[in-house]
Protein backbone atom coordinates (compact mmCIF):
# COMPACT_ATOMS: atom_id res chain seq x y z
CA UNK A 1 0.00 0.00 0.00
CA UNK A 2 1.34 3.48 -0.84
CA UNK A 3 0.81 6.71 0.73
CA UNK A 4 -0.74 8.10 -2.13
CA UNK A 5 -3.33 5.13 -3.10
CA UNK A 6 -5.79 6.26 -5.28
CA UNK A 7 -4.87 10.17 -5.44
CA UNK A 8 -4.21 12.01 -8.90
CA UNK A 9 -1.20 14.64 -8.92
CA UNK A 10 -0.30 17.57 -11.10
CA UNK A 11 3.36 18.17 -11.19
CA UNK A 12 4.23 21.12 -13.26
CA UNK A 13 8.11 20.92 -14.58
CA UNK A 14 8.25 17.50 -13.76
CA UNK A 15 10.37 16.19 -16.94
CA UNK A 16 13.65 17.21 -15.36
CA UNK A 17 14.92 17.68 -11.84
CA UNK A 18 13.13 18.11 -8.87
CA UNK A 19 10.13 17.65 -10.78
CA UNK A 20 10.87 14.79 -12.09
CA UNK A 21 11.86 13.38 -8.85
CA UNK A 22 8.57 14.33 -7.06
CA UNK A 23 6.21 12.65 -9.97
CA UNK A 24 8.08 9.20 -10.09
CA UNK A 25 7.97 8.95 -5.78
CA UNK A 26 4.20 10.09 -5.89
CA UNK A 27 3.97 7.44 -8.35
CA UNK A 28 5.71 5.19 -6.40
CA UNK A 29 3.50 5.60 -3.89
CA UNK A 30 0.21 5.12 -5.48
CA UNK A 31 -0.52 8.64 -6.99
CA UNK A 32 -1.97 8.55 -10.90
CA UNK A 33 0.53 11.70 -12.24
CA UNK A 34 -0.14 14.34 -15.12
CA UNK A 35 3.51 15.25 -15.65
CA UNK A 36 3.53 18.83 -17.33
CA UNK A 37 6.55 20.05 -18.91
CA UNK A 38 6.70 22.63 -21.77
CA UNK A 39 10.34 21.10 -22.42
CA UNK A 40 11.27 24.54 -23.18
CA UNK A 41 15.29 25.72 -22.53
CA UNK A 42 16.35 26.69 -19.17
CA UNK A 43 15.64 30.63 -20.46
CA UNK A 44 12.00 29.26 -21.27
CA UNK A 45 12.75 29.29 -25.18
CA UNK A 46 11.62 26.35 -27.68
CA UNK A 47 9.25 23.22 -27.02
CA UNK A 48 9.78 19.91 -27.02
CA UNK A 49 7.68 17.67 -25.95
CA UNK A 50 10.07 14.75 -25.19
CA UNK A 51 10.69 15.33 -21.26
CA UNK A 52 7.51 15.40 -20.32
CA UNK A 53 6.72 11.88 -22.09
CA UNK A 54 10.01 10.33 -21.25
CA UNK A 55 8.84 10.84 -17.51
CA UNK A 56 5.29 9.30 -18.53
CA UNK A 57 6.79 6.28 -19.34
CA UNK A 58 8.53 5.72 -17.13
CA UNK A 59 5.81 6.00 -14.52
CA UNK A 60 4.16 3.15 -16.72
CA UNK A 61 7.04 1.19 -16.79
CA UNK A 62 7.00 0.85 -13.11
CA UNK A 63 3.59 -0.01 -13.37
CA UNK A 64 1.86 3.23 -12.62
CA UNK A 65 -0.76 5.11 -14.37
CA UNK A 66 0.48 9.21 -16.18
CA UNK A 67 -0.47 11.20 -18.94
CA UNK A 68 1.67 14.05 -20.29
CA UNK A 69 0.91 17.66 -20.64
CA UNK A 70 3.70 20.33 -22.66
CA UNK A 71 1.42 23.31 -22.20
CA UNK A 72 2.92 26.44 -20.60
CA UNK A 73 1.61 27.12 -16.92
CA UNK A 74 1.82 30.39 -17.70
CA UNK A 75 -1.32 30.42 -20.37
CA UNK A 76 -4.09 30.59 -17.49
CA UNK A 77 -6.08 28.81 -19.83
CA UNK A 78 -3.74 25.83 -20.28
CA UNK A 79 -3.77 25.79 -16.72
CA UNK A 80 -7.33 25.50 -16.74
CA UNK A 81 -7.13 22.49 -19.24
CA UNK A 82 -4.61 20.59 -17.25
CA UNK A 83 -6.21 20.53 -14.39
CA UNK A 84 -9.36 19.17 -16.61
CA UNK A 85 -7.41 16.54 -18.58
CA UNK A 86 -6.36 15.08 -15.00
CA UNK A 87 -9.74 14.67 -14.11
CA UNK A 88 -11.07 13.57 -17.68
CA UNK A 89 -7.50 11.35 -18.27
CA UNK A 90 -6.46 9.97 -14.69
CA UNK A 91 -10.21 9.84 -12.87
CA UNK A 92 -9.97 13.37 -10.65
CA UNK A 93 -7.03 15.81 -8.90
CA UNK A 94 -6.18 15.74 -5.11
CA UNK A 95 -2.81 17.43 -5.49
CA UNK A 96 -0.84 19.97 -7.84
CA UNK A 97 2.76 20.44 -7.04
CA UNK A 98 4.50 23.52 -8.76
CA UNK A 99 8.02 23.37 -9.98
CA UNK A 100 7.62 24.93 -13.22
CA UNK A 101 10.54 27.34 -13.71
CA UNK A 102 12.78 28.88 -15.83
CA UNK A 103 16.04 31.79 -15.37
CA UNK A 104 17.04 34.74 -16.76
CA UNK A 105 19.78 36.14 -14.36
CA UNK A 106 20.81 39.66 -14.47
CA UNK A 107 22.11 42.22 -12.14
CA UNK A 108 19.26 45.17 -11.29
CA UNK A 109 20.65 47.66 -12.82
CA UNK A 110 21.00 45.41 -16.35
CA UNK A 111 17.71 43.69 -15.66
CA UNK A 112 15.76 44.40 -18.64
CA UNK A 113 11.82 44.47 -18.86
CA UNK A 114 11.55 41.45 -21.53
CA UNK A 115 14.30 39.72 -18.83
CA UNK A 116 12.07 40.26 -15.82
CA UNK A 117 8.43 39.51 -16.73
CA UNK A 118 8.82 35.78 -18.63
CA UNK A 119 10.48 35.09 -15.76
CA UNK A 120 7.83 36.54 -13.19
CA UNK A 121 5.06 35.14 -15.55
CA UNK A 122 5.82 31.72 -15.00
CA UNK A 123 7.02 31.35 -11.46
CA UNK A 124 4.30 33.73 -9.99
CA UNK A 125 1.95 33.64 -12.72
CA UNK A 126 2.40 30.31 -13.71
CA UNK A 127 1.82 29.15 -9.68
CA UNK A 128 -1.04 31.50 -9.32
CA UNK A 129 -2.63 30.07 -12.48
CA UNK A 130 -2.69 25.96 -11.25
CA UNK A 131 -3.55 27.41 -7.87
CA UNK A 132 -6.46 28.96 -9.02
CA UNK A 133 -7.87 26.27 -11.04
CA UNK A 134 -7.13 23.66 -8.89
CA UNK A 135 -8.74 25.62 -5.93
CA UNK A 136 -11.76 25.28 -7.91
CA UNK A 137 -11.93 21.85 -7.72
CA UNK A 138 -10.37 21.07 -4.55
CA UNK A 139 -13.25 23.41 -2.27
CA UNK A 140 -15.60 21.59 -4.08
CA UNK A 141 -14.76 18.19 -3.51
CA UNK A 142 -13.63 19.42 -0.11
CA UNK A 143 -10.09 17.83 -0.01
CA UNK A 144 -6.83 19.31 -1.88
CA UNK A 145 -2.59 19.51 -1.47
CA UNK A 146 -0.86 22.37 -2.48
CA UNK A 147 2.64 22.07 -2.79
CA UNK A 148 4.38 25.06 -4.16
CA UNK A 149 8.24 25.28 -4.57
CA UNK A 150 10.07 28.95 -3.77
CA UNK A 151 13.62 29.24 -3.22
CA UNK A 152 16.58 30.58 -1.26
CA UNK A 153 16.97 33.31 -3.67
CA UNK A 154 14.11 34.68 -2.58
CA UNK A 155 15.75 35.83 1.20
CA UNK A 156 18.17 38.10 -1.22
CA UNK A 157 20.36 36.19 -4.32
CA UNK A 158 21.87 39.22 -6.12
CA UNK A 159 21.71 38.57 -9.56
CA UNK A 160 18.10 37.33 -9.75
CA UNK A 161 16.12 40.24 -8.68
CA UNK A 162 13.05 38.27 -11.43
CA UNK A 163 13.53 35.11 -9.98
CA UNK A 164 14.08 36.49 -6.35
CA UNK A 165 10.49 38.57 -6.37
CA UNK A 166 8.62 35.65 -7.68
CA UNK A 167 9.18 33.35 -5.56
CA UNK A 168 9.00 35.88 -2.31
CA UNK A 169 5.47 35.90 -3.94
CA UNK A 170 4.84 32.35 -4.21
CA UNK A 171 5.51 32.31 -0.48
CA UNK A 172 2.66 34.95 -0.16
CA UNK A 173 0.29 33.32 -2.23
CA UNK A 174 0.80 29.80 -0.90
CA UNK A 175 0.41 31.45 2.90
CA UNK A 176 -2.99 33.15 1.41
CA UNK A 177 -3.64 29.44 -0.18
CA UNK A 178 -3.69 27.90 3.11
CA UNK A 179 -5.86 30.39 5.30
CA UNK A 180 -8.52 30.62 2.89
CA UNK A 181 -8.31 27.08 1.69
CA UNK A 182 -8.14 25.67 5.33
CA UNK A 183 -11.72 25.39 5.60
CA UNK A 184 -12.31 23.40 2.95
CA UNK A 185 -9.72 20.18 3.72
CA UNK A 186 -7.04 22.23 1.95
CA UNK A 187 -3.46 22.31 2.37
CA UNK A 188 -0.85 24.65 1.26
CA UNK A 189 2.99 24.82 2.06
CA UNK A 190 6.05 25.99 -0.26
CA UNK A 191 9.68 24.30 0.01
CA UNK A 192 13.02 25.73 -1.01
CA UNK A 193 14.45 23.52 -2.71
CA UNK A 194 18.23 22.35 -3.24
CA UNK A 195 19.70 19.86 -5.78
CA UNK A 196 22.20 20.37 -8.47
CA UNK A 197 20.06 20.81 -11.95
CA UNK A 198 20.76 22.36 -15.44
CA UNK A 199 19.76 25.88 -13.55
CA UNK A 200 22.88 24.95 -11.62
CA UNK A 201 24.93 24.05 -15.07
CA UNK A 202 24.02 27.46 -16.16
CA UNK A 203 26.18 29.11 -12.82
CA UNK A 204 29.48 30.03 -14.67
CA UNK A 205 31.47 29.38 -11.88
CA UNK A 206 30.42 26.05 -11.31
CA UNK A 207 31.15 25.22 -14.95
CA UNK A 208 34.72 26.49 -14.34
CA UNK A 209 34.59 24.35 -10.95
CA UNK A 210 33.77 20.96 -13.15
CA UNK A 211 35.07 21.31 -16.66
CA UNK A 212 38.55 18.98 -15.84
CA UNK A 213 35.76 16.24 -15.17
CA UNK A 214 34.56 16.28 -18.44
CA UNK A 215 31.07 16.43 -16.53
CA UNK A 216 28.27 19.06 -15.90
CA UNK A 217 27.12 19.41 -12.27
CA UNK A 218 23.53 17.87 -12.44
CA UNK A 219 25.69 14.71 -14.13
CA UNK A 220 28.00 14.24 -11.21
CA UNK A 221 24.37 15.01 -8.57
CA UNK A 222 23.16 11.70 -9.05
CA UNK A 223 23.22 9.25 -5.78
CA UNK A 224 24.98 11.92 -3.68
CA UNK A 225 23.63 14.55 -1.47
CA UNK A 226 23.43 17.03 -4.74
CA UNK A 227 20.79 14.70 -6.04
CA UNK A 228 17.79 17.08 -6.69
CA UNK A 229 15.46 13.80 -6.17
CA UNK A 230 16.17 14.41 -2.22
CA UNK A 231 13.41 17.21 -2.54
CA UNK A 232 10.79 14.46 -3.66
CA UNK A 233 10.25 12.53 -0.11
CA UNK A 234 9.23 16.05 1.48
CA UNK A 235 6.91 16.97 -1.02
CA UNK A 236 5.21 13.62 -1.00
CA UNK A 237 4.86 13.55 2.82
CA UNK A 238 3.19 17.06 2.46
CA UNK A 239 0.56 15.42 0.19
CA UNK A 240 -0.32 12.25 2.44
CA UNK A 241 -3.42 11.81 4.35
CA UNK A 242 -1.06 12.45 7.85
CA UNK A 243 0.18 15.69 7.03
CA UNK A 244 -3.41 17.01 6.79
CA UNK A 245 -2.43 18.94 10.19
CA UNK A 246 0.31 20.82 8.04
CA UNK A 247 -0.54 23.56 6.63
CA UNK A 248 0.33 26.98 5.65
CA UNK A 249 4.29 26.25 6.67
CA UNK A 250 7.52 27.11 4.81
CA UNK A 251 9.85 24.19 4.51
CA UNK A 252 13.56 24.15 3.21
CA UNK A 253 15.33 20.50 1.73
CA UNK A 254 18.86 20.92 1.52
CA UNK A 255 20.76 17.98 0.56
CA UNK A 256 19.86 15.41 3.39
CA UNK A 257 18.16 18.03 5.66
CA UNK A 258 14.97 19.22 5.60
CA UNK A 259 13.98 22.58 7.34
CA UNK A 260 11.02 23.68 8.59
CA UNK A 261 11.64 27.63 7.84
CA UNK A 262 10.67 30.67 10.47
CA UNK A 263 7.91 32.90 9.40
CA UNK A 264 7.87 36.75 9.69
CA UNK A 265 7.68 37.51 13.22
CA UNK A 266 8.05 40.34 15.76
CA UNK A 267 11.64 40.06 17.22
CA UNK A 268 12.16 44.38 18.74
CA UNK A 269 9.71 46.85 19.30
CA UNK A 270 9.81 50.43 20.27
CA UNK A 271 7.14 52.05 21.39
CA UNK A 272 6.89 55.77 22.82
CA UNK A 273 3.60 57.44 23.70
CA UNK A 274 3.77 60.36 21.14
CA UNK A 275 4.61 60.20 17.45
CA UNK A 276 8.26 60.34 17.07
CA UNK A 277 10.54 62.78 15.54
CA UNK A 278 13.14 61.71 13.01
CA UNK A 279 15.59 63.22 14.82
CA UNK A 280 15.10 60.52 17.78
CA UNK A 281 14.43 57.61 15.60
CA UNK A 282 18.25 58.76 14.16
CA UNK A 283 18.91 58.20 18.43
CA UNK A 284 17.20 55.08 19.22
CA UNK A 285 16.49 53.30 16.23
CA UNK A 286 20.17 51.79 16.41
CA UNK A 287 20.23 51.59 19.78
CA UNK A 288 16.92 49.18 19.93
CA UNK A 289 17.22 47.50 17.56
CA UNK A 290 21.13 46.48 17.80
CA UNK A 291 22.32 43.96 16.58
CA UNK A 292 19.72 42.34 14.05
CA UNK A 293 20.41 45.75 12.23
CA UNK A 294 23.89 44.58 11.29
CA UNK A 295 22.93 41.23 9.98
CA UNK A 296 21.79 41.70 6.15
CA UNK A 297 24.33 39.84 3.97
CA UNK A 298 23.99 40.01 0.36
CA UNK A 299 24.49 35.70 0.76
CA UNK A 300 21.35 33.54 1.77
CA UNK A 301 23.77 30.65 2.69
CA UNK A 302 21.21 28.66 4.27
CA UNK A 303 22.76 25.55 3.03
CA UNK A 304 26.26 26.59 4.72
CA UNK A 305 24.32 28.48 7.96
CA UNK A 306 22.78 24.33 8.46
CA UNK A 307 26.19 22.82 8.28
CA UNK A 308 27.89 25.76 10.29
CA UNK A 309 25.80 24.74 13.43
CA UNK A 310 27.62 23.26 16.03
CA UNK A 311 27.84 19.09 16.52
CA UNK A 312 27.12 19.44 20.05
CA UNK A 313 23.91 20.91 19.90
CA UNK A 314 22.27 18.04 17.70
CA UNK A 315 20.09 16.15 19.30
CA UNK A 316 20.55 12.20 17.94
CA UNK A 317 16.65 11.15 18.02
CA UNK A 318 17.98 7.31 16.54
CA UNK A 319 20.92 6.08 14.76
CA UNK A 320 21.86 8.17 11.88
CA UNK A 321 18.92 10.73 12.34
CA UNK A 322 19.81 13.79 14.33
CA UNK A 323 17.67 16.84 15.11
CA UNK A 324 18.59 20.50 15.95
CA UNK A 325 15.87 23.62 16.78
CA UNK A 326 16.19 26.98 17.26
CA UNK A 327 14.61 26.95 20.22
CA UNK A 328 15.63 25.53 23.79
CA UNK A 329 13.64 22.06 23.84
CA UNK A 330 13.96 19.36 26.60
CA UNK A 331 15.18 16.99 23.65
CA UNK A 332 15.57 14.13 26.15
CA UNK A 333 11.83 14.45 26.46
CA UNK A 334 10.98 14.50 22.96
CA UNK A 335 8.63 11.34 21.47
CA UNK A 336 10.21 10.24 18.25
Amino acid sequence: MGKLDGKVALVTGAGRGIGRGIALLMAQEGASVLVNDLGASLDGAGIDQGPAATVAREIEDLGGKAAKNTESVADYAAAEAMIQQAVDELGGLDIVVNCAGILRDRMIFNMSYDEWKPVLDVHLKGTFNICRWASVRFREQRYGRIINMTSNSALGAPGQPNYAAAKAGITGLTLTCANGLARYNVTANAIMPSGWTRMIDSIPRMVEQFKDQGKMPSEIAEGTEKDPKHVAPLATFLATEEAAHVNGHLFGSFGYNYVLMSQPKVIKTLRSEHRLSVDELVEWIPKAFSPELEEITSDPGVSQAIEALPDGEWFEVRPGIRYWGSRLEPYGELTW
